[in-house]
């Protein structure tokens, strides 16, 4: 079931000020948030994103995954909204948490 997050796209201003929460996430201007993962190989790698790939499901919120080896590179953005929201930073939040971040 998804959650009842607000996705109005925030302001660059407001993305910049939500990313001192988010350890390690980078922003592109209020288009994306973005941020790579480094494991100790392929499968922890890839058990990763399926753990996120889960976690976005229930959320009804589809992240950008790509895997190389044993690094994860995620990108967040809200497409209907056309940037970031609050329902990005909630996933990163708790991405973050699955890493012992959150």
């Amino acid at each position: 079931m998804a959650e009842n997050l607000s996705d109005e796209k925030l302001s660059e201003e407001d993305v910049q000020s939500r990313l001192v929460r988010q350890p390690g996430w980078e922003a592109d201007g209020d288009q994306c948030i973005h941020r790579s993962f480094t494991f100790t190989d392929h499968i922890t790698a890839t058990g990763f994103v399926v753990r996120v790939a889960m976690v976005a499901e229930v959320m009804n919120h589809h992240p950008e995954m790509t895997i190389l080896y044993n690094r994860v590179d995620i990108t967040l953005s809200t497409h209907d909204a056309g940037g970031v929201t609050e329902l990005d930073f909630t996933l990163a939040e708790r991405i973050g948490g699955m890493i012992g971040l959150g």
